[in-house]
């Protein structure tokens, strides 16, 4: 089965992390048996849904290389796709569908290379890790880390093949999820005055987030166009109310924060609170039941390897690559670095710029360039001198 072929199998996968991912992944477990690669699922509770860690071993069976990519995709409600978005269109020098970047791309270029590793005298083993629900913030690698803590081999780098168009990406930002909910008085909206109004409150402590987005914005002024070098705070959903002629009691604010590695997230995300309290409590004296609680709901930690370290060095060799560069979206690659100490570097085949939008595709060069970089790595891993 060549690549584009996996590619057009896993397209066909509906994995929207809103649906079950497990069908995807037994024909991945199954494949893998097939060229004599076992693999272990680690499934969620409802068994819907599962991550996928195999090994082909090495002569010397410690360390290794891993390959880590998500089979989660992004909803395509509300878009106005040409094409079929779970059949694979191949046009122009293009694969489309949903996913094909972001990034069952480098999935179906990462289960060839364990096909073909499979075959050749590793010195050191290679890894296959994939997870779900990378999505909605990382959520599904987490067990997937639980296991690998337990694991006696522990690679001793790891790949995450997000879309960089192959370049070799250090750094990205952590990232805190809130929910925010503020506790005011009903009553009706003829005697406003009399009552307290949540989504007013609720508003305030917006406006307060974009006071502190300014702040934090302003010593990078004139930074270069389309980037985005600092920690950024960002209010997304909104809910409160039932009718207009009804003083709202109740307003949930969705927001996060997005914190380069210099920052602290939670050090801002406790001033945060603390404003809010603050606003609040203007209003007890009147209103004693005014509250205002906060739920962290997602969180993952950002990533910052040292460009000089040998993993970074390692992966650029690979590449061809003379600098480094830092995505603006998440990835596994920080849990792996900040809760497994395995150095970590993002790199792999097509543009986010293609991701998550109708249409979404990845050209068939930066999936044969993939392959490439994918063959060096397995040639430098069955060199006794390679690694």
């Amino acid at each position: 089965m060549s690549t584009r072929d996996l590619l057009e199998t896993l397209i066909g996968f509906d994995t929207v992390s809103r649906n079950p991912n497990r069908e995807l992944m037994d024909f991945v477990s199954a494949w893998l048996a097939e060229q004599g690669i076992e693999s272990r699922l680690i499934p969620d509770d409802g068994g819907g849904k599962a991550n996928l860690y195999a090994t082909v071993p090495g002569i010397a069976n410690d360390g290794g290389i891993m390959l880590s990519g998500h089979t989660d995709v992004v909803p395509i409600d509300g878009q106005d796709w040409s094409l079929p978005a779970f059949k694979l269109t191949e046009r122009d020098g293009r694969y489309y569908g949903r996913g094909t970047a972001d990034m069952k791309g480098f999935v179906a270029c990462a289960m060839t290379a364990m096909a073909k590793a499979r075959r050749m005298p590793l010195q050191l083993p290679l890894h296959l890790a994939l997870s779900y629900d990378e999505e909605i913030g990382c959520v599904g690698v987490r067990s997937l880390v639980e296991h690998l803590a337990n694991e006696t081999i522990r690679p001793r780098l790891c790949l995450v093949g997000e879309p960089t168009e192959l370049s070799v990406a250090i750094r990205h930002k952590g990232k805190r999820g809130v929910h925010a909910t503020f506790i005011g008085r009903e009553g009706h909206s003829a005697l406003a005055p009399n009552n307290l109004n949540a989504i007013h409150l609720a508003c305030d402590f917006i406006a307060y987030l974009r006071e502190v987005q300014e702040e934090l914005a302003a010593p990078h002024a004139g930074h270069e166009q389309g980037k985005v070098p600092y920690t950024t705070v960002h209010a997304g959903l909104i809910n409160g109310g039932t009718a207009l002629n009804i003083v709202p009691n109740r307003c949930t604010v969705a927001f996060e924060i997005r914190n380069v590695a210099e920052d602290d997230p939670d050090a801002l995300l406790a001033r945060i609170q603390e404003h809010a309290r603050t606003l609040v409590a203007r209003e007890q004296s009147r209103i004693p039941e005014a509250a205002v609680s906060f739920e962290l709901f997602n969180e993952y930690p950002g990533l910052s390897t040292p460009e000089d370290s040998w993993a970074v060095q390692f992966v650029k060799s690979l590449t061809g690559a003379n600098d480094c560069s830092e995505v603006a979206f998440g990835t596994e690659a920080g849990m792996f670095s900040s809760q497994l100490d395995i150095p970590s570097v993002v790199c792999g085949p097509g543009s986010m710029a293609q991701g998550h939008k109708p249409d979404e595709f990845i050209s068939v060069d930066q999936m044969n360039l993939c392959e490439e970089m994918l063959e060096r790595l397995l040639a430098r891993m069955s060199h006794p001198e390679g690694l």
